[in-house]
């Protein structure tokens, strides 16, 4: 009996010493009692990295209009770190730090690397959401308001569905597209109707919006797609969301690897605005194509155990089918 007591005192008293540690410890890391030179030298650092994010998150939406085509600068959206963009960084910070999550999916990429693609190995595992506009932003884009709603939108190339969800909620019927096995089960357990990769352009009917989001760089006929894109719209009134990671890099995924497209669309300019504007006035224009909007915003993705979060450079725009007849004299 003793001995139990004397047990059970010790844990007590490892319990409040563990306690008065840890609290001790949060008093140590405020800038009021910071008094050690080392431990002042780490909490500046800290500082330093949290203004450095800062300071590149604000980058990513960083354009300078005049540097646009002058048909371009009055339909540039101004976009900026909305509280839907903090929170998915926030989930990915949060999930970077599960190490046995972070192993546990580093093994499988490994083994699986070499003979299946990456989006796939992504659907398996439940990783790898991506991130490319806000709730906030799609409607800014747009041009609508919450409580706008149409009937038919079509995803193409919907990954997971998360980005889908953004937009799903303004449509009465969602489609998509996904050639991933894996990824497909994830957009039928959110009860959209997945298409075929073929199948899509010839359902009988039009869909108002079509989202075309990182697709352009990932197919093999891009001006082909975008025809097809052209023909699928509700005639006057359909819009396509597009997104195109600059500087633009086309590569198809075959299994594992990465191979050049069949059509590679050679985008001039150096600067984020000079692509966007050749982008507009040469690839769009050709599909049969306008602008009606565009912003800046980056593309994100969930990390792994080295990175909180992956970010790429995106131009985002608004297309509408043109009245001219360009495209048909070709």
């Amino acid at each position: 009996m003793c001995h139990l007591q004397l047990r059970t005192l010790i844990f007590v008293a490892w319990v409040l010493g563990y306690v008065a540690f840890l609290l001790s410890v949060r008093r140590m890391w405020s800038t009021k009692y910071v008094r050690s030179p080392l431990v002042r030298s780490l909490f500046l650092d800290m500082v330093q990295e949290s203004e450095a994010v800062a300071a590149e998150t604000q980058e990513w939406y960083r354009c300078c209009p005049d540097l646009l085509g002058e048909s371009l600068q009055p339909l540039f959206v101004q976009s900026h770190l909305d509280e839907d963009t903090k929170a998915f960084l926030k989930r990915s910070a949060e999930k970077s730090g599960w190490l046995f999550t972070q192993l546990y999916h580093s093994l499988i990429s490994t083994v699986l690397g070499p003979l299946v693609s990456r989006t796939s190995i992504n659907g398996f595992l439940g990783r790898g959401s991506m991130f490319v506009f806000s709730t906030e932003q799609f409607q800014a884009l747009l041009r609508i308001g919450p409580d706008w709603r149409a009937e038919r939108l079509l995803d193409l190339g919907a990954g997971d569905g998360g980005v889908t969800e953004v937009m799903g909620v303004h449509f009465r019927q969602v489609y998509a597209t996904e050639i991933s096995g894996p990824m497909q089960w994830h957009l039928q357990r959110k009860n959209y109707k997945v298409l075929g990769i073929d199948d899509w352009q010839h359902t009988g009917f039009h869909y108002d919006v079509i989202s075309c989001l990182n697709l352009l760089d990932r197919c093999d006929d891009p001006l082909h797609l975008l025809r097809d894109i052209k023909m699928s719209l509700v005639p006057q009134t359909g819009r396509v969301v597009l997104a195109a990671v600059l500087p633009f890099q086309p590569y198809v995924e075959v299994g594992g690897k990465w191979e050049r497209p069949k059509e590679h669309l050679k985008i001039a300019g150096k600067m984020w605005e000079e692509q966007v504007t050749n982008l507009s006035n040469e690839v769009f224009r050709r599909a049969g194509f306008e602008v009606e909007a565009v912003t800046r915003l980056p593309y994100l993705c969930e990390g792994d155990m080295y990175n909180d979060y992956y970010v790429l450079d995106d131009a985002v725009f608004v297309l509408k089918a043109s009245d001219d007849s360009e495209e048909s004299a070709q």
